[in-house]
């Protein structure tokens, strides 16, 4: 892997090794085709796709989009050809790109998570699963997976006895005590988080009396979620020690570098993706160039600074 010549900007998460700390997050880049054509993919860190469950999915009525301000409401509702066209169109593509790729995997049953996950961790062509528990078990009378932690420490029990590649839960903001939900997940061997997942959140059409959504309420992401993002990373970050994916409303290298100071190993974007396609390639520009600037030699050295600072200063 060539080191940016404006700082290395390489890291390594649970024995991954990505060339630098960015990384796209699921549901907000496709499966990659939709974005070769705006950006080299091997310019990344690394890609989470979209959620893949077992049986072909709709997803949500529309509309299924809503601009809110200094964010966004989505609610497509996991749409997605299943596991089987998954495997065969999508990450066969995206295994020949020098890439890594964390298939995020979701199910409305404990037993479609583990099929899914078992499968994509036998094809070879993952380099990660990212768990997202934000989804209803339709067995329990459609409580999502996220609302109780014992609920997903089981899932996660289940799961990892199945796989042999690192697996990732993807956290709610959605919960009373993130960084207690942490402990259990990784006690339960999660190897890393993403967080956070977006909150739930609605418009309404007052001239209609309607809902903005198709589906009534959606989930809200963009800069409007940063501050929260990385208040949760920062409690997660002081609780556990395994590898964090930050993410939420980053929409500049600044954010980034914001989210790795309070605990990130790694960092991804997600709606900026949606009006600049090109996002990622500037973020990581402007990483390299802040890295230089103040005389690091590695994007390591942000994990987690502020901490470290605050340390120094007592």
């Amino acid at each position: 892997m060539a080191e940016d010549k404006r700082g290395d900007l390489r890291v390594e998460l649970t024995g991954i090794e990505m060339r630098n700390p960015l990384l796209v997050c699921s549901g907000t880049f496709g499966n990659g085709r939709e974005y070769a054509e705006w950006l080299d993919l091997e310019e990344l860190g690394g890609l989470m796709t979209k959620s893949v469950t077992l049986a072909p999915c709709p997803g949500n009525k529309p509309p299924r989009l809503w601009e809110t301000p200094s964010g966004m409401l989505n609610s497509i509702g996991l749409e997605n050809p299943g596991l089987e066209r998954f495997l065969e169109d999508d990450l066969s593509w995206l295994s020949g790109f020098d890439l890594p790729v964390w298939v995020n995997v979701a199910g409305f049953s404990q037993e479609e998570y583990v099929e899914v996950a078992r499968e994509v961790s036998r094809s070879g062509m993952a380099a990660a699963l990212e768990l997202n528990i934000s989804c209803p078990n339709v067995k329990k009378g459609g409580i999502h997976f996220s609302a109780d932690a014992r609920v997903a420490a089981g899932l996660v029990e289940k799961v990892k006895k199945e796989i042999d590649i690192p697996l990732y839960v993807k956290l709610t903001p959605r919960c009373a005590d993130i960084a207690h939900t942490a402990e259990v997940l990784v006690s339960a061997g999660a190897d890393g988080l993403s967080l956070i997942n977006t909150f739930p959140a609605m418009a309404v059409d007052i001239e209609h009396a309607k809902p903005r959504l198709g589906n009534v309420t959606g989930g809200l992401s963009g800069p409007a979620m940063h501050p929260i993002a990385v208040g949760m990373v920062w409690e997660v970050a002081g609780t556990v020690d395994v590898p964090i994916i930050g993410m939420g409303g980053i929409w500049s290298w600044q954010d980034a570098v914001e989210m790795m100071m309070v605990g990130a190993d790694a960092i991804a974007v997600g709606t900026l993706n949606f009006t600049h396609p090109r996002a990622p390639k500037q973020i990581l520009d402007g990483m390299g160039s802040f890295l230089a600037r103040k005389g690091m030699s590695s994007a390591a050295h942000l994990v987690d600074m502020v901490r470290e600072e605050a340390g120094r200063d007592e």
